[in-house]
This record gives C-alpha cells, sequence and structure tokens, in this order.
C-alpha cells in the first residue's frame, strides 16, 4: 500500500510538472513550389508570471521580412548586406491570412497581422499557473533563404523561426522583441507536435525526434528547426560506452568528411561530456549553425590559383566541428536569455575549445603549416613572430587587438548591441579565457565538476549564470572578482616592476593597477628552458605586491604568459634577471610589421621605393617605426628617403601618443607632432612642421557613425623661385586649423559633415561641407555634395590661399598631389574633390566666398554621370555662375576614376581642339582607406 501510495505520489507529481509546461501542436502543408506554408495550429499556453495576464504576446517573426525598414533589414545592412533591403516582391516573407480562436471557438481580432509582435487580449484574465488554449490557423509566404539562412532556396527550405509562438523569455508579455536573426531564444520547456504535408518525395530532418517520415514529436529547450529537401542528409551515430546520441546534418558533406567524422566525434563527445556531464541524444547541425560556429581562422588561404593549406582536412575537421557540437549541446542543455547572457555558453563553447587545444594541439601554430611553405628554396613566413604564435594565443590575441583600439565592449552588453568582432572577440574569446584562468587557478577537475553539478541542477530551468559565479567564488574566493569583471570595459594590468636578487633568492615586485583581488601566474625560466610556476595571490586594494622566490638559476621572469588572462598591456611582464637587459626589455629590430611578441621592443626596419611626384620621382628609403599589426599608445616614426629625382636627401617623421579611456564620451584623444621635407617644384623644396591634437568621439561599435574635433598649428618654410620672389610670394608662413568632423558609412544612405575654421596672420576662413550618397538600387548610387567657403578677413598678397575652383590650392600639402606645382601635362589633371569641386578646367579662384554643388550618379555598371554648379565672389568683382557636366568611368570605385567633361560653362567640350587635356582623373594610392572599407560591418 505504502508503495502504491508513493507509486500515485511519483505519476501525480510527474503530470503536474508536464501540466506546467506549454505544449504546441502544428500541422503544416507546403505548396508545390515550397513558397507558402498553410499552418493549423495549438498552442496551450501557461501563465509563467506571478501576476494576472490580460493579454498573451505571440512573436510572428516571419514578419521581418516583409517590407524594408524593420529591425532585422537594418541589422543585415549594418552587416553591410543589402540583398534584403533590394528585395523583390516574391523574395518576402509575411503572413497573408491569419485567423486566431479561443478554446471556446470565439474568433479574437488582431489589429495588424503584419506585426512581429502580436497581442492576443483575452475575454477573462489568465491566473498565474491557469492555462488557456488557442488556436491559430494562418497562411505564409517563406521568404528566400538567402537572408538569413532561413526559408526558400533551389535545394531545400529551411524552417526556423516562422510559426508564431509565445515568448518564454517574456512572461509578463510586456516588452516588444523583434527579430534580428542573432540566433535568439524563444521558446524552452515545450513540447511540440509537428506534422507535414510536403508534395514529392521529399526528406525532413529536425532537433525534434522523428516518429514518422513526416512526423516529429518531443520536447526541446530549444526553437524547433526543419529542413526540407529532396536530398536524404547524413547521419552519424555513436554507440560507445555511456554515449549514444545521433547527429544529424541538414547539408551534405564528403565521404572523406564522414570517415574523419566517425573517428573524431566519439572522443569529442567523450571530452565535452567530462567536463560538462551531458550528451544530448539528438543533434542536429544546420548549414547555418555550420557556418557560425564552426573554428575560426583555419581556413585555406587562396590567392588567384594558388591554395595555402594551413591545416590537414582530418585537422579542420576536428577543429571546426568540435566549436560546433560543443555549442549545439551547450544550446540544447542550457536555458539562458541570449540578449543577457550569451557570455555563458559563448564563454564556455571557448573554454571547451581552449582546453580541447591544450590535451591535442598544445604545440601547434596559429598559422598552422603555412610557415613551412616554401617559396624559391626560402621559407619566408618564418621570419615572423606570427609563425611562432601558438593557436592556443588566438583567444588573448583577439581580444588585445580589438582592444588596442579601444573598440572592445563590456562582456555582458546585451547581444543585439555587439559588434560582430565583439561577439567572438569578447563574448566568447574573453569570457573563455577567464573561465579557463580560474580553472587553471582552482584546478580543471574541481572547475569541471562545479560546472558538471550546477548543469546538471538546473535542467529544464531558465538560468541566470551570475549564480554559478557565486558558486565559484565560494569554491575558491579568488574568482570573486568575476562577476564585477562582466560589467565594465576592464583595462587590467600586471607589471612586473623589477627584482632584486638576495642571497639566494629573489625579491619580485608586482604592480597591478586595480583594488581588486584578482590573482597572477608568475613563471621563471632558467637558460636550460626549465620553467616553474607560482599563482600570486593579490589581496583587495594591494596594488603592490613583493614575492620572494628560490633564485635557482632564474635567467626570465614572466606574468601570465601565452595570453592567459585578459590584460591591457603584456609589455611589461617580462624582466631578464642577467645580462645586459637586466631589469629591463630587450630590443629586436624587425624588416616587415608582425603580430607583436610583448617580450621585446620591437622596431621595424622597413624599406621603402614609392613614387612621391614628378619632382621628387621615386623615393628610396628606410622607416623605423613601432607600429605593430596592433594600434599602439605610443608610436614614432622616421622614414629618410633619397630622393631620385633631385638627388637629395627627402624625409619625414611622426610622434604621437593617444589615450584610449575605457569608459569616457572620449574613445581616443591623441597629441602628435610630425615633420617633413620634401620638393613640391623642380629643384623647390618645403619643409612642414605640425602640432595636432584629435578627439575622436566614443562610438557604438555596430554603429557607422564617427565623431571627431581636430585642432593643428603647422609651420611651413618654402624655397621660392626668382618669379616668386619677385612676386612677393609666401616663402614662411604658419597656419592654425579647428574642425569638427561626422561621418555615417551606413550602406543607402552615407552621409558626412564638416565644419572648419583656418587662419593665419593674412587670412581667416571659415568652412563646411556636406556629403550625401544614396544606393538606390543595387551597386547603383546618386551622390550629392554641398559646399561653401568664406573669407572672414583676407588680406593675403596672391591666390596661394584662396579657394580653388576645379583645382585645389594645396599650400598645407595635405592632398598627395603627382604634379604640386604642374600647370599642364598629364600630372595637371589630376583630380582632388575638394573646395569647388568642378571637373571642367574653369578658370580662376575665390578670394571672397564660394558655394558648389555636385551631383554624381550611375547610370550603367562603371559608368556614372556628374554635373556640377555653384556661385562664387572675388573682391571687387561681382559674384559669379559656373556648371559643369560629363561622364565619370570608376575603373576602380573610390581610388581610381577617369572623368570626361561634356557640357560646361566653357561651352561643349568634346568640341575643343585640346580636349584630351580636360580630362580628369583621380588617383588614391592609401592603404588605410582600404582597410577601412574592407573592415566595415565588423566594427
Amino acid at each position: 500500500m505504502k508503495k502504491f501510495c508513493i507509486g500515485i505520489f511519483l505519476i501525480f507529481g510527474i503530470v503536474q510538472v508536464s501540466a506546467q509546461k506549454d505544449s504546441i501542436y502544428i500541422k503544416a502543408k507546403l505548396s508545390q513550389d515550397n513558397k507558402t506554408l498553410e499552418v493549423n495550429q495549438e498552442i496551450i499556453y501557461h501563465n509563467h508570471s506571478e501576476k494576472n495576464l490580460e493579454s498573451i504576446k505571440l512573436l510572428n517573426w516571419i514578419s521581418a521580412y516583409k517590407k524594408r525598414g524593420t529591425s532585422l533589414v537594418y541589422r543585415k545592412l549594418e552587416d553591410r548586406n543589402n540583398s534584403l533591403h533590394f528585395a523583390q516582391r516574391h523574395e518576402l516573407g509575411k503572413v497573408l491570412e491569419l485567423n486566431i480562436k479561443s478554446a471556446e471557438n470565439q474568433t479574437i481580432s488582431i489589429n495588424n497581422i503584419s506585426d512581429e509582435n502580436l497581442y492576443v487580449n483575452l475575454n477573462e484574465s489568465l491566473q498565474p499557473g491557469k492555462n488557456i488554449k488557442l488556436q491559430l490557423q494562418y497562411k505564409m509566404q517563406l521568404p528566400d533563404k538567402k537572408f538569413t539562412g532561413y526559408g526558400v532556396s533551389a535545394q531545400d527550405t529551411a524552417l526556423k523561426y516562422f510559426f508564431i509562438v509565445p515568448d518564454h523569455f517574456d512572461p509578463e508579455n510586456n516588452d516588444e522583441r523583434d527579430f534580428l536573426d542573432t540566433e535568439e531564444s524563444v521558446n524552452f520547456n515545450t513540447y511540440w507536435t509537428v506534422d507535414f504535408e510536403t508534395s514529392g518525395n521529399n526528406f525532413i530532418e529536425s532537433n525534434l525526434e522523428q516518429i514518422l517520415p513526416n512526423s516529429f514529436k518531443g520536447y526541446l529547450d530549444s526553437d524547433p528547426e526543419f529542413i526540407i529537401s529532396k536530398n536524404n542528409f547524413p547521419e552519424i551515430k555513436i554507440n560507445a560506452e555511456d554515449i549514444k546520441t545521433e547527429i544529424k546534418f541538414g547539408y551534405n558533406i564528403t565521404t572523406q568528411e564522414i570517415q574523419n567524422l566517425e573517428f573524431y566525434l566519439p572522443l569529442q563527445l567523450r571530452f565535452i561530456k567530462d567536463r560538462i556531464g551531458f550528451i544530448p541524444e539528438r543533434i542536429f547541425i544546420s548549414e547555418k549553425f555550420r557556418a557560425k560556429e564552426d573554428f575560426f581562422g583555419n581556413n585555406d588561404i587562396r590567392f588567384w590559383t594558388f591554395r595555402f593549406k594551413l591545416f590537414s582536412d582530418a585537422e579542420n575537421t576536428d577543429l571546426d566541428y568540435f566549436g560546433i557540437i560543443s555549442k549545439k549541446i551547450l544550446d540544447e542543455t542550457i536555458i539562458t536569455n541570449k540578449e543577457d547572457n550569451h557570455w555563458f555558453k559563448n564563454g564556455l563553447k571557448s573554454y571547451l575549445e581552449i582546453q580541447y587545444l591544450k590535451k591535442f594541439y598544445s604545440d601547434k601554430k596559429l598559422l598552422g603549416n603555412l610557415p613551412e611553405t616554401n617559396i624559391l628554396g626560402l621559407k619566408p613566413l618564418k621570419w615572423f613572430h606570427a609563425s611562432r604564435v601558438k593557436l592556443l594565443d588566438r583567444y588573448g590575441l583577439a581580444y588585445q587587438y580589438i582592444m588596442s583600439q579601444n573598440l572592445d565592449q563590456k562582456i555582458d552588453e546585451p547581444y543585439s548591441y555587439l559588434s560582430n568582432f565583439n561577439d567572438m572577440a569578447i563574448s566568447s574569446f574573453e569570457t573563455g579565457t577567464l573561465f579557463n584562468y580560474s580553472a587553471d587557478k582552482m584546478g580543471e577537475e574541481k572547475f569541471n565538476n562545479l560546472l558538471k553539478n550546477y548543469i546538471a541542477e538546473n535542467t529544464d530551468k531558465q538560468i541566470t549564470p551570475e549564480d554559478f559565479l557565486d558558486q565559484l567564488a565560494k569554491e575558491d574566493a579568488s574568482t570573486s572578482y568575476l562577476k564585477g569583471f562582466l560589467r565594465e570595459k576592464n583595462r587590467i594590468n600586471f607589471k612586473l616592476k623589477n627584482f632584486r636578487a638576495k642571497d639566494d633568492s629573489l625579491d619580485i615586485k608586482i604592480v597591478k593597477n586595480t583594488d581588486e583581488a584578482i590573482p597572477v601566474k608568475l613563471e621563471t625560466e632558467t637558460k636550460e628552458g626549465t620553467k616553474t610556476s607560482y599563482w600570486i595571490e593579490t589581496e583587495k586594494n594591494e596594488r603592490l605586491k613583493t614575492v620572494n622566490l628560490p633564485s635557482e638559476e632564474v635567467y626570465k621572469i614572466t606574468l601570465n604568459n601565452d595570453y592567459i588572462f585578459p590584460e591591457a598591456n603584456y609589455r611589461d611582464n617580462f624582466l631578464y634577471t642577467k645580462g645586459l637587459f637586466s631589469n629591463a626589455k630587450k630590443i629586436r629590430f624587425k624588416l616587415i610589421k608582425d603580430i607583436p611578441n610583448p617580450e621585446f621592443n620591437e622596431i621595424y626596419l622597413n624599406p621603402r621605393i614609392r613614387f612621391s611626384n614628378t619632382y621628387d620621382k621615386f623615393l628610396i628609403g628606410m622607416n623605423f617605426k613601432n607600429q605593430s599589426l596592433f594600434d599602439q599608445k605610443f608610436l614614432y616614426s622616421l622614414t629618410p628617403y633619397y630622393s631620385t629625382g633631385t638627388q637629395k636627401l627627402t624625409g619625414s617623421g611622426a610622434v604621437s601618443y593617444s589615450f584610449l579611456p575605457a569608459e569616457s564620451i572620449i574613445q581616443r584623444l591623441t597629441f602628435g607632432v610630425s615633420g617633413s621635407y620634401f620638393h613640391y617644384d623642380y629643384d623647390l623644396s618645403y619643409q612642414k612642421t605640425s602640432f595636432s591634437t584629435n578627439i575622436n568621439f566614443r562610438k557604438n561599435p555596430r554603429s557607422t557613425v564617427s565623431r571627431g574635433l581636430s585642432f593643428s598649428y603647422s609651420y611651413f618654410e618654402r624655397d621660392l623661385s626668382q618669379k616668386m620672389i619677385l612676386a612677393n610670394d609666401y616663402g614662411k608662413y604658419n597656419i592654425w586649423t579647428a574642425g569638427y568632423g561626422y561621418s555615417d558609412n551606413q550602406m543607402i544612405h552615407e552621409k558626412s559633415f564638416s565644419l572648419s575654421t583656418q587662419g593665419m596672420e593674412d587670412y581667416n576662413k571659415i568652412t563646411a561641407e556636406g556629403f550625401y550618397r544614396w544606393e538606390f538600387a543595387p551597386r547603383q548610387k546618386l551622390s550629392l555634395r554641398l559646399f561653401a567657403g568664406y573669407f572672414a578677413r583676407n588680406e593675403t598678397r596672391n591666390n596661394t590661399f584662396d579657394y580653388g575652383i576645379s583645382r585645389v590650392s594645396d599650400y598645407s600639402f595635405a592632398y598627395n598631389l603627382l604634379g604640386q606645382s604642374a600647370t599642364s601635362g598629364v600630372l595637371s589633371q589630376q583630380y582632388v574633390l575638394a573646395d569647388g569641386g568642378f571637373k571642367s578646367f574653369i578658370p580662376g579662384t575665390a578670394n571672397q566666398w564660394i558655394t558648389s554643388f555636385n551631383v554624381d550618379s550611375s547610370v550603367w555598371k562603371i559608368f556614372h554621370v556628374y554635373a556640377d554648379a555653384g556661385l562664387y565672389k572675388n573682391k571687387n568683382n561681382p559674384t559669379q555662375f559656373i556648371w559643369d557636366s560629363g561622364v565619370k568611368v570608376r575603373v576602380i570605385p573610390d581610388f581610381l576614376e577617369i572623368f570626361l567633361p561634356v557640357q560646361s560653362s566653357l561651352g561643349f567640350e568634346p568640341g575643343f581642339k585640346d580636349y584630351g587635356k580636360r580630362i580628369r582623373y583621380t588617383l588614391v594610392l592609401n592603404l588605410s582607406t582600404i582597410i577601412n572599407a574592407a573592415r566595415r560591418g565588423w566594427y
């Protein structure tokens, strides 16, 4: 009787628990062309909140594809993807019909079925713990798969986030939530029954258990997804000891890849289970998930017809699928709101990767086998420090790279605000590094057991990851700093101040720039390579720590070696105890820019050969600088040249220092001094010395908006020809400039604005410029520019400082003109979009004021038409109206463009005998401009 009662109690308990879980039944019919889906759906929804509900929010996320202007479209534009913005009607997704009824078969009206958030008003309040049944009938047009990886393609149909469902992460149904294609979490703890009706012989794969060929059932703690295809995709079953699981793929993989996976998957699953304690019975991997979660940085390098392999095919499979499988298991096991707690699962994925690499790839290099590539009997990559960087170092290096530009973000930044690069470098890599650091300090077994217990205790529950950090802190007090670490952009730095030999021991002074009690790993090394590690505990408010260690022939001392902790500066983590550089850093000379080696003060010696202008011609020289592939606060560059045009020494140099406050309205404050000596005409040189301050204001790393202030003072001294001396031209002058700049390089609507004032002893002028570029069709753009310049005072002796109409007067030597003083020939035809911006050679300058309006529009492929119009006034002369028009050929957009004038104030220009001399061109040879254009969309 007692056993019977216990049994009844258990059964009743199970029923009660099940009763609190929502259930969704779907019967879906896919049209013959796969473009429309008819759905009959039943939702049993429980009130999981602690208050009465008057309405229920349903997510209708297919409406994110319905038109321009949705949150999804803006998100894609931020990622430099305009395909959805320019989509044709038949490629869009939307709800065509929708009917919602209550359990009593009463129709419930919806104001707008195209809203992404549908609010279903209830006739009676739904009390906490109670449930309601909703019946839905709707028909939807599926979007093209190219936009997000979900939708219809010629090969298959991928369904995810299209069904109308409740939002389990908003139990009070208050907050509107739009689809952003960030693999958001919507449903958990839901029992699904999904039946499909399709035409033809289709195969359907899903993360739900398949009961019949087109029927699926089961509980999910993640969102359901389905792939409907004519192809039967492969699957791999694992039966190894206590691991029995089935891995299904939503895409085709090669026979070789299957063989590699059959070898690696049992090892990977065992490794993962030993650390998190759980492997699901089914693992479904879609093509989109594979692309998002595979190993970053192991792809082959392709150049022209050449292909350079970093890793073997087997290694690539192992590295890629370990990350994919790890993240998929974490997604199926841990329930957490991705928007707020993305860092937990992302960090655990990186932690597992780091552990896996430590065990199986500890000696592998970041560039894999690439440094062994033989070119003409040489292995040139061996000359780079990058060839010696370990694969494991990638986690710390990614953080260092983005942090050095002050574009990193807080770990707990809402996921939708993270830049694409910070999604990897901060949410994943930095957090994973911290988990690994904690595991190393407290012991990996202890950390893994804590993690396994935490996951097991929270099965089928939505978690708050800070609770895990609290448990870590209870287990090891040295991890107490982690909770606060998540909430700030950190600039933690440990520094080896110095050491002092004392008998047979060393007194080592360690400085940290925080009051937090954060442990640090100290490592000593002998000349023979014997290493000894020590964990040094620091107390709260203790910024200077003195450690006494046995000397034992110690040659080198290191803190947090191999980027094991996300520090602001690793360059002060190394000291030598013997030799010339005892208590100091060694100096190393290098030929080519490289990943920095923090152990050395590196000086890069770069041979330079470049064409400057028609006077200096080719410059041959050597550049000395300390700038590596990562930005640094203090930079210097010195470049002496030999001018082949003048047979004289020329050159330039600059020194700057940048302040990068982590939390401030200012992103970067830079002070700089520079100087140069070159030629601006035959046998005429100039010297320029500048002092500058630049302020770049804080920007959202996802945003394309940049704002800044600049202040500069420049002194010029130039040689004058006899004619210039007789004309009383300027040989020495100084110019101060102050300006504000705003730019927004977003797709579709690109715009910028600048306002500046400039002056010297003889003039003061104010200049404003606005620019707008509209992409009205794919790769078809309309550009508008408005320029205005006004002399508040002009007492100059000639037209040197006037506003240019069709030619810019480069008195500040800032435009890198090929023919600075050229008045005829090809070099004089170079065009720079500045001042008036006219393309036709309209004579004269403006010494009082000028306004101009420049228009440029795409016509066909690389051919554009342009038109310019403006007014200008010179002293003692009436106002003049001028205009021109013509055709522009964009050979290399924004870098090499040719202007063919047609009609202007001068007349019909193709009819002029010297028409060839009227053709203009732009030529921009600026590598940083190309790099900035390439990295848009990442940060």
